[in-house]
């Protein structure tokens, strides 16, 4: 079993991406049995496909990294790097290219959603980015890639290509990609603003009172779960009485999510209350749960030299397990290298 999975560099990681993404990597990383192998990337990559700081760019490769480890990501036991070390990906992506068909792009969500109306202004990186994804899994010969449901559509493409490669240039007998399949947790939290509880939490979002940051402390946690909206109502006792309160359905979920309970446990202990019993508590929680992830975060986030060297090995190992299916590729395609 092999997992690959990657993140965006943007730094200013925040509970959703941890609860949603990043917890759940962990756990993988902490069940993978002997002979088994978790790769987790920066894409810094992909994040060339929009307007772009570069210094920003390079800040939050370092950021991320530090926020990674900080989580419980082990550069001992899991293959942690950036793609950019890794000119494998690229290489790869460009092969993909002649395989990969304008049709199946066209059809992605994302694309339509990103480019929105003005397609002819966009670049070409945004157009092919899913290519580059499928690139960074089946570079690595990936079994099962960790996946949203945003992604999901991303991974079928993925699949499509190597399925097509396969047939194309290579025999049933020896193909030259492994089709991956996708995992989707169960349990994959799913949260929310805590200004607009329709609405994810999001880094972009202008308001920083709309998330919990893994770099605030304990004080800003808690102000920023005493000022989350939400309605007069107290909480009900059962979930279908959170229907219609979005905001409440929230903060109940985020509470359940790091208690490791389910939302019904959680209204059945304060089910009747209103939510100035209910957030003391939830700010106690994070706090306890979040301060280890940020006294590290903090400890790490400035030590460039130690990230650098974290992703510099991790980088080394990539392209060593790399290589071998990209050397196959160009031989399936009938390139000479020397």
């Amino acid at each position: 079993m092999r997992v690959v999975s990657g993140i965006q560099p943007t730094g200013n990681l925040h509970l959703g991406n941890y609860l949603g993404a990043i917890r759940n990597w962990v756990a993988m990383q902490d069940a993978l049995e002997d002979g088994s192998e978790a790769l987790f990337f920066l894409a810094d990559l992909h994040a060339l496909s929009q307007p772009h700081d570069p210094a920003g760019l390079h800040a939050g490769t370092l950021e991320m990294t530090a926020a990674l480890v900080a989580c419980g990501i082990d550069p001992d036991r899991s293959v942690l790097f950036n793609q950019a070390q890794v000119p494998q990906h690229a290489e790869l992506q460009w092969l993909l290219n002649g395989t990969a068909r304008m049709g199946w792009l066209n059809r992605m969500t994302q694309w339509k959603d990103k480019a929105g109306k003005n397609r002819e202004g966009q670049s070409v990186a945004l157009f092919t980015y899913p290519v580059l994804q499928a690139a960074d899994v089946l570079l690595y010969q990936a079994t099962h890639v960790p996946v949203g449901e945003d992604q999901k559509q991303h991974l079928e493409l993925a699949r499509d290509i190597a399925q097509k490669f396969n047939n194309d240039f290579a025999s049933d007998d020896a193909p030259v990609f492994t089709l991956p399949e996708p995992i989707i947790p169960a349990e994959a939290a799913r949260i929310m603003s805590l200004r607009d509880g329709n609405a994810k939490m999001s880094k972009s979002d202008p308001s920083d009172m709309s998330r919990i940051n893994l770099s605030d402390d304990a004080d800003t946690m808690a102000q920023k779960v005493r000022k989350a909206k939400t309605d007069p109502e107290p909480l009900p006792s059962e979930e279908a009485g959170l229907e219609g309160r979005a905001e409440a359905r929230n903060l109940v979920g985020i509470y359940a999510a790091l208690a490791g309970q389910s939302v019904a446990e959680v209204l059945a202990q304060y089910g009747g209350q209103g939510f100035g019993g209910f957030k003391p508590a939830l700010a106690e929680l994070l706090v306890e749960k979040l301060s280890p992830i940020r006294d590290r975060f903090v400890a790490l986030k400035d030590d460039s030299e130690a990230l650098d060297a974290i992703l510099a090995r991790g980088a080394a190992k990539a392209r060593e397990r790399g290589i071998p299916t990209l050397d196959a590729a160009y031989r399936a395609l009938g390139l000479v290298r020397h």
